[in-house]
């Protein structure tokens, strides 16, 4: 995207990339004149209510069992600043900075929409916070994906009243340093401010975006290895061919053959055993179309169904007009939650299908291809104790893959009797991405150890880019040495995604693509 573009809250469409640009203030994020007198005349509804003094939840009675408990209108305002209090009680490590700032470019966009009663000054701030970095601490831990995410989103906030902590500047400072540091004053929440502010699925939604792009990741990095991994052990073309995938389409199993169909295209060591007498291979070569496609469907699912979550209205009550606000449960996060399940269980079977494909490179069993990846063994290990840690972190994933959205507690006094568990979803989602990362690390190590025994023979022009630009970091092994720093450069490889942009500038270079003619919505999020 190009720097001067700029996306209207609150009017534009909000999907994944988007958020992340913005949040990285690689666009601007600005507001339309009508869509702030939209947000003006919400603002103005709310106003109208607690002046008639008609009962409605969050405006003028309590929260959550306390909600027939009525407020005065002198105290509505004590109410909206004691409830971001009350409600900040997150524990554990925070989270990322980019996911919080994430939360508050997510916030921004639902508050513009015009439906949550917040004032404009309230929403300048938050403009203030995202556009000056000044980033607020938020615990990972506390909530349930019910009313929102409450207690994240409460800590999101405080720095508003010079409460809290925030990043800003290299350093963590308190609400009250930003504050005077920066010459604002501390902002008075005024009726369903902080209600609007708390109720919402930002926490939820932002993790999503992070599993969205760190899933992609992992997809686009899996074929290209899978590709090399078959390579070396001198795997077949066949199962990668149109006319298997024609018999049973589904769409991620069609756009993984065909990718993979690609990346070989040009290989000598494909034609070197064209004619040899293996009728098929084992199951992580052959139905890499299939387990990496299923994956790839999930992510198009979480992709979907997140889209949908970034351009919605989350918070309660929800102001329709002045004759109709509705105490409903927009904020409830078990959409998002169930899809972030499965795209954690689609995810962690990319990494169990990696680990088996580095232990049977390890088998010695394909021609030429050593025992342990290496000739001298005896005195020397080889590879064999990093399919221990492959090992060790697809095992983890597979306890991480319990579904999150299974479980429910009631909280609230049984006011929030049924809650959906979606921040603990996309927590551990996460946690298997950056697992997966690591493991497919250890199989680009692998995979380049056995693509380098089919030498004096050449791969396409692709594979052998990749292979060029793994020995740029990790030389080829012909002894033991300190295999955790090669680990370490294989996973700041996948991270930093110097193997896709190698992919991409040959690919470029060659005519070939690893977008057209497969499926843009398996690439653009």
């Amino acid at each position: 995207m190009e720097k001067d573009t700029i996306f209207y809250f609150g009017e534009d469409h909000l999907t994944a990339g988007k958020a992340l640009s913005l949040g990285r203030l690689e666009i601007r994020g600005e507001i339309k004149k009508a869509t702030w007198e939209r947000i003006r005349e919400s603002h103005r509804v709310v106003q109208r209510i607690v002046d008639t003094g008609e009962p409605v939840y969050g405006i003028n009675t309590g929260f959550g069992p306390l909600c027939t408990t009525s407020i005065s209108r002198e105290e509505t305002r004590i109410l909206q600043k004691n409830i971001l209090q009350s409600h900040s009680v997150g524990v554990g490590d925070p989270v990322d900075p980019e996911i919080a700032k994430l939360m508050l470019v997510l916030k921004i966009h639902s508050l513009a929409k015009g439906f949550s009663g917040i004032s404009e000054n309230t929403l300048k701030r938050l403009l203030w916070h995202v556009e000056n970095d000044a980033i607020p601490i938020v615990p990972s831990k506390g909530s349930v994906g019910a009313s929102g995410d409450l207690a994240p989103l409460s800590h999101l906030f405080l720095p508003l009243l010079g409460l809290g902590k925030v990043h800003f500047r290299g350093e963590v400072i308190s609400g009250e340093q930003l504050l005077q540091k920066t010459g604002l004053a501390p902002i008075e929440l005024g009726p369903k401010e902080g209600l609007a502010l708390i109720n919402g699925t930002q926490f939820i939604a932002a993790h999503a975006i992070k599993v969205l792009d760190g899933f992609h990741n992992c997809l686009t990095h899996a074929d290209i290895i899978g590709a090399m991994m078959i390579e070396g052990l001198q795997g077949s073309l066949k199962p990668f061919y149109n006319q298997l995938h024609d018999l049973r389409p589904f769409k991620g199993t069609q756009h993984v053959a065909r990718r993979i169909k690609s990346l070989l295209e040009g290989s000598e060591i494909m034609e070197d055993h064209i004619d040899c007498e293996r009728v098929q291979d084992p199951y992580s070569l052959r139905c890499i179309p299939q387990v990496h496609g299923a994956s790839r469907n999930a992510w198009l699912h979480l992709k979907e169904l997140l889209e949908v979550e970034l351009n919605s209205v989350t918070d309660n009550p929800v102001i329709i007009d002045e004759s109709l606000t509705i105490s409903g449960g927009n904020f409830h996060g078990q959409p998002l939650a169930m899809a972030l399940d499965y795209a954690c269980l689609a995810a962690s079977e990319l990494g169990n299908i990696s680990d088996r494909r580095i232990y049977l490179a390890l088998e010695g069993n394909s021609p030429g291809i050593p025992k342990l990846l290496m000739k001298e063994t005896g005195i020397n290990s080889g590879y064999m104790i990093l399919q221990y840690t492959s090992a060790a972190l697809a095992s983890e994933n597979k306890i991480l893959c319990f579904p999150a959205s299974a479980d429910s507690i009631p909280t609230s006094l049984g006011q929030e009797d049924h809650v959906s568990m979606g921040s603990i979803a996309g927590r551990k989602a996460l946690q298997v991405i950056e697992n997966v990362q690591k493991i497919l690390a250890i199989e680009l190590l692998t995979a380049a150890q056995a693509f380098e025994f089919r030498k004096p023979l050449r791969s396409g022009a692709i594979l052998e880019m990749v292979h060029k630009e793994v020995r740029k970091k990790v030389s080829f092994a012909s002894s033991d040495r300190v295999f955790a720093d090669d680990i370490e450069e294989g996973i700041r490889m996948i991270r930093e995604k110097s193997v896709i942009e190698a992919v991409r500038a040959i690919s470029n270079k060659k005519g070939y693509s690893l977008k057209t003619p497969f499926w843009k919505e398996f690439e653009v999020y």
